[in-house]
This record gives C-alpha cells, sequence and structure tokens, in this order.
C-alpha cells in the first residue's frame, strides 16, 4: 500500500483559475500541480499520469479539444479522467469533448465548493480518503 498522494493537474491559461484551484484543494490531501499551457503541461504528461486532469479549452498556445485529442494518442493517457473547463458552452465543443473521451464539460466561473466536490467525487472511486 502507498502513501503517496494523487496528483490533480490543471492546465489553464488564465491565472486566476489557477489560483482558484490551488485555493480551492489547499485542505485535499493531493498533489495539485498547474501549467499556463499545453505545451507547458506535455514534458510532465510525457512521463506521468495524473489522477485526474483539468483542461481548459480556450488557450493561445493549443486549444483543449485538440491537445486533448493528442493527449489520448498517448498510451499512457487513453483512460486518465479528463475534465474540460471554458467559458463558453458551445454544444459542438461538448460532443467533440464527449468522443475524445472527456470525464465531464464543465463551465467557468466554478465556485470552490464545485472544483472540491468533482476532484473528491473522482479520487474517491479508487482512493477513498
Amino acid at each position: 500500500m502507498s502513501d503517496s498522494k494523487q496528483t490533480v493537474v490543471v492546465v489553464d491559461d488564465n491565472a486566476t483559475v489557477r489560483t482558484l484551484f490551488q485555493r480551492s484543494t489547499e485542505n485535499l490531501a493531493i498533489d495539485l500541480i498547474t501549467f499556463s499551457s499545453a505545451q507547458e503541461s506535455m514534458d510532465y504528461l510525457d512521463e506521468n499520469k495524473p489522477s485526474l486532469l483539468f483542461l481548459d479549452i480556450i488557450m493561445p498556445d493549443k486549444d483543449g479539444l485538440t491537445f486533448l485529442q493528442e493527449l489520448r494518442k498517448l498510451p499512457l493517457h487513453r483512460d486518465t479522467p479528463v475534465i474540460m473547463i471554458t467559458s463558453k458552452d458551445y454544444a459542438q465543443d461538448r460532443t467533440v469533448a464527449n468522443e475524445l473521451g472527456a470525464s465531464e464539460f464543465i463551465t467557468k466561473p466554478m465556485p470552490m465548493k464545485a472544483i472540491t466536490d468533482i476532484i473528491l467525487e473522482y479520487l474517491n472511486k479508487d482512493h477513498p480518503y
């Protein structure tokens, strides 16, 4: 049995959103790692599989749907739980996200409790606290 914490990764170009995730998870027994771009996160994700990944759709370097499509081609991430987050709630984005195997699609802004609840929901599936 391992004592290592589960890892949650957030990829979002908005510093306010990354700070919101940090504040929302302060009291959770997890490792939170945030990245400001898809490219920045790729070095980490090439070699690490988080327990849960939050991925923004609208980012300047690469949109989250394209990034998710590339991520799903990597054997390590074929089944990584991914939650798409966006400020724009477009039906087409939801459809593509579902086709790419996104676990959920949530719209910003998100209350801190909603972030905490969704993280606990996903992490408790495999690792009760």
